[in-house]
């Protein structure tokens, strides 16, 4: 895909801030899209195309973490967070959230623009807008390439054990169904004498906390009380 083709919404409470974002995405071929607090962005994301976000962490209403978290729910664009230099923590709490890079006030453009295309290329290779190869499956914002073995979660690489990444595989081939202990363990170490539930449970455990923004809260893999889990597609 060309610049022309790629829209970024720049999103700050300062309007000076997005101006200039825009004029210097706009110079290199972007759309631009400008937003002054999360609900605004959030209610742009979710009505117009948009190919990745340059995201304010401190603004009124709706703040940047909050946006990222509900947008972080349906989609895996690219999301750049903006933050002041007295914000470590934020920026650390915006990355385990679910975003992808971060820029600190005031901003080099050169730089800045050097990093949305950095995140755009791996988002239109990588990301979904050419069509991935036939070995990668993808559920939501997760993604299992079943050649090379590996996982990704909003495009950032997860490590999981090589039984973790089975039991992965195994949902993620079959979506919406429910297995039981006894299933996954048959058919992820292909042995017929049933396993403790406990030992599923660690595995669940484990990969929760590897795959999900919030493990306590999941969103992927689901207890089926009395009967097993299986991996729902977010709606």
């Amino acid at each position: 895909m060309n610049n022309a083709e790629l829209t970024i919404l720049a999103v700050d409470d300062d309007k000076e801030i997005t101006r200039s974002i825009g004029i210097f995405l706009k110079s290199e071929g972007y759309r631009v899209l400008e937003a002054s607090d999360g609900l605004e962005a959030v209610d742009i994301v979710m009505n117009e195309e948009v190919h990745l976000m340059l995201l304010d962490i401190m603004m009124p209403k709706f703040d940047g973490i909050s946006a990222l978290l509900k947008i972080r729910e349906t989609k895996n664009i690219p999301v750049i967070l903006i933050s002041a230099k007295s914000e470590d923590a934020d920026k650390i709490l915006g990355l385990t959230a679910g975003a992808d890079d971060y820029i600190t006030k005031p901003f080099n453009p050169s730089e800045m623009v050097a990093r949305v295309k950095s995140q755009l290329r791996r988002y239109t290779t990588l990301g979904g807008l050419e069509k991935p190869p036939e070995s990668v499956i993808t559920v939501g914002g997760l993604s299992v390439d079943t050649e090379a073995k590996t996982v990704t979660r909003d495009g950032i690489d997860i490590k999981l054990t090589p039984i973790e990444y089975k039991i992965l595989e195994l949902f993620m081939k079959n979506p919406n169904k429910v297995f039981s202990a006894d299933d996954i363990y048959k058919r992820v170490w292909n042995e017929e004498t049933a396993v403790n539930d406990n030992t599923i449970a660690v595995h669940i455990r484990h990969i929760r906390e590897k795959t999900e923004i919030n493990p306590g809260q999941p969103r992927y893999i689901k207890v089926m009380w009395g009967i097993g889990y299986k991996l729902e597609k977010p709606q």
